[in-house]
């Protein structure tokens, strides 16, 4: 159903209503201890996106876009005019797809909304720890707002196409916009929405460059507004708005989007982690692994002993992860490669950043027990369900195992510890593409929990920067 027949304002007002009008105390303590650990998250997987393939490339075609330097670029000395800053940490944040998500919204929130927030911030000065918490939770709602909405299979890459959105409304929150400026400046966004998911299926990484791409197009689209540019208004329920262009032709609902408009629902509250840096999508099948693979006496089971294993999920969880082992994937590839993936599980009892890199993604160990694990769709009719899962393995020995998941851990209930949380960021620090202290780290992680009490997030930023701290043009910071 069209958001017409549900209430007599757009829903382009309605976002900027509740962007606006959202204040640091509206917020739940779980959205705002839960909007820390995602942030600090974010942060850690940005910085080890910046070792990954194709990050170099991106920032050297991004320094030559003008000297300006507003903004950092996460794990490297760079510093880059505030839309190329947020091109470039949105790609380092989803490239190795390891960064935060709305299950229900099959949306990772955050690789949007955070790099543009923060080179906003860094750019103008100023900005608070609560001014960031509240812009984030409300561009979370408004993104994952727009893919709960959906009801069809998702046909555009939603992270980057209502990413784009949520980033928008953070952008615009802290910039201070007027009401009817905001509204503008999502007719902005809209006409610069871009997000295929043809890179999907083909392992490319243009797939997280369109996070970024949108993540600067947000603060294109708000200077454009703040400067009485105006845009389209009917673009989310428009005969050729979002919904029917970008969401596909099954109706739409946005009964549980108006709970979050009243203040019912932070869905910053209902992120999960990504425990291990693969597609979400493969989550269950590696939980499954990792137990299946164990004997009671405590060893493992070697690989070599497994005859047959199969996932068996959702339509999406196929669609997107079924894809056939290649014997030399691209590291965006293996990523979304189920039998890549549990391959890596079956030999190591974990996947890791270290996977996707240099050998491990010939190994022919890798690829031999690969073509021994199978994805498969269970018909469901919901398309955006990522359970249940069911994972059986067979081994030569003529043993069946079988575990079934019906919550993927790291979902909201079942959230990871603090300890786990500190050692997936721990551990992605370690990946940065120049040395950052292990001081600096700690100190982030204090700086993050007291978050609402930071003056200037710019004393985050500042600790991102690499052993000697020199920048593109050679000045010491």
């Amino acid at each position: 159903m069209s958001v017409h027949t549900e209430n007599t304002f757009l829903l382009a007002e309605q976002f900027a209503t509740h962007a606006l009008n959202t204040r640091f105390e509206d917020l739940t303590q779980d959205a705002i201890a839960q909007a820390k650990v995602f942030i600090l998250d974010t942060f850690g997987v940005g910085i080890a996106g910046s070792s990954a393939y194709g990050a170099d490339k991106l920032v050297q075609v991004a320094t030559s876009n003008g000297p300006s330097q507003e903004a950092r670029v996460w794990g490297r000395s760079q510093q880059l005019p505030a839309s190329m800053a947020a091109l470039v940490n949105g790609y380092q944040i989803h490239c190795q797809e390891y960064d935060c998500v709305h299950e229900g919204a099959v949306l990772h929130p955050l690789a949007t909304a955070l790099p543009a927030a923060i080179a906003f911030a860094e750019k103008t000065g100023g900005i608070s720890g609560k001014d960031l918490i509240t812009a984030i939770a409300v561009g979370v709602n408004i993104s994952a707002g727009l893919g709960i909405a959906s009801k069809s299979a998702m046909t555009f890459f939603r992270p980057a196409t209502a990413g784009g959105f949520g980033a928008t409304a953070a952008v615009g929150k802290l910039m201070g916009l007027s009401h009817e400026s905001l509204v503008q400046a999502f007719g902005l966004q809209y006409a610069q929405t871009s997000g295929t998911l043809q890179p999907h299926v083909e392992g490319s990484t243009s797939l997280p460059l369109q996070v970024g791409l949108n993540g600067r197009a947000a603060l294109q689209a708000c200077d454009l507004a703040k400067a009485g540019f105006p845009g389209p208004r009917d673009i989310f329920e428009g005969p050729y708005g979002y919904f029917k262009l970008f969401e596909g032709p099954a109706p739409w609902s946005l009964t549980a989007t108006y709970d979050y408009l009243a203040g019912k629902r932070w869905l910053i509250s209902e992120l999960s982690h990504k425990p291990w840096p693969a597609g979400r999508a493969t989550h269950a099948g590696i939980e499954g692994l990792q137990i299946l693979r164990m004997k009671p006496d405590g060893s493992s089971i070697p690989p070599e002993a497994v005859k047959r294993v199969t996932i068996t999920g959702p339509p999406v969880t196929a669609r997107l992860c079924s894809r056939p082992d290649l014997p030399d994937p691209s590291p965006n590839y293996a990523r979304l490669c189920m039998s890549y993936v549990g391959a890596k599980v079956l030999l190591n009892g974990f996947v890791d950043l270290a996977h996707y890199r240099g050998s491990e993604l010939t190994d022919p160990t890798t690829h031999e027990i690969a073509s021994r694990i199978h994805m498969v769709s269970n018909g469901q009719a919901d398309p955006n369900a990522l359970v249940p899962v069911r994972v059986e393995v067979e081994t030569k020995d003529g043993e069946c195992k079988r575990w079934d998941c019906d919550q993927m851990l790291a979902s909201p209930l079942r959230r990871l510890s603090r300890e786990q949380h500190l050692a997936k960021f721990r551990r992605c620090w370690e990946f940065s593409a120049e040395p950052l202290t292990d001081s600096a780290r700690e100190i982030l992680i204090k700086t993050v929990d007291d978050l609402e009490h930071v003056a200037d997030i710019k004393a985050l930023t500042k600790l991102f920067v690499p052993l000697g701290g020199v920048q593109s043009g050679g000045s010491k910071l």
